[in-house]
């Protein structure tokens, strides 16, 4: 008999985690109410829960930092719930870790929507029978590429291949950028973030660093870098990389 997913909300409002509780447990899902970092630390210690609704907003330990701290340790899906829906706090909220952000108010059905989106995507996909398995080999051999848009991102041997199968040479920095952004996709970056996975500091004021590397990738990838389809800026906020990407 197939368990039903563990959810644990952390909010210190109770009215809050009562609410949601009551509305998850309706739609088939375990949930365990926690209203602080340290009874939510405890709960994964003893019970982990498949995925955790984390609120900002909690007095004592800020949420981004819980966030943190829960990814050290844990893979399980992370939505951060909250009323502050500032674009550099979904920015940070994505950096750190979560699956998704949603901002209060909030309709309970689309909650749960991106829940069971999350779970989706951590779950991995039932096995093939022995028949149609792929063999061992070539599925390893394969793991390390990330495809998007006919592309295809070889981390291992560091190379890129455009939908025509011909290499696409790119600089170490270039390499990095599109690596950052393949294994995020749909998330804005900020140019901080892609600072510090390609050349491992932050930016400092009006460092240009990653606008300039962005241009320079975009002339390699898009088939108009004046009118990019693939990467895109998000003003005020960073870049993000529109297609999905499949691993192997």
């Amino acid at each position: 008999m197939k368990t039903a997913p563990h959810i644990a909300v952390l909010d210190d409002e109770v009215d809050i985690t009562l609410l949601l509780a009551n509305y998850l447990q309706g739609h088939g899902f375990r949930v365990t109410q926690v209203h602080n970092g340290s009874a939510l630390m405890t709960l994964m210690d003893s019970d982990p829960a498949d995925l955790v609704l984390l609120d900002l907003g909690l007095p004592g330990e800020d949420g981004f930092s819980i966030a943190r701290r829960m990814r050290e340790r844990w893979h399980c899906g992370l939505v951060i719930v909250t009323g502050r829906g500032d674009a550099v706090d979904k920015v940070v909220g994505l950096e750190v870790g979560a699956d998704d952000y949603v901002t209060k108010p909030f309709d309970l059905r689309e909650l749960v929507a991106r829940v069971k989106a999350v779970l989706r995507r951590l779950t991995p996909p039932a096995p093939l029978s022995p028949a149609l398995a792929a063999p061992a080999a070539p599925a390893a051999a394969s793991a390390h590429k990330l495809r998007f848009a006919g592309w295809q991102l070889d981390t291992a041997a560091r190379s890129l291949l455009n939908p025509q199968g011909a290499e696409v040479a790119l600089t170490g920095g270039e390499f990095e950028l599109l690596q950052a952004f393949a294994r995020h996709p749909g998330r804005v970056l900020s140019r901080d973030f892609l600072l510090e996975q390609t050349r491992g500091r932050e930016a400092a004021p009006f460092d240009r660093t990653i606008d300039v590397q962005v241009g320079r990738l975009r002339k390699k990838i898009e088939a108009d870098a004046d009118d990019p389809q693939l990467i895109k800026s998000v003003r005020g906020a960073g870049y993000i990389l529109i297609p999905p990407v499949v691993h192997g």
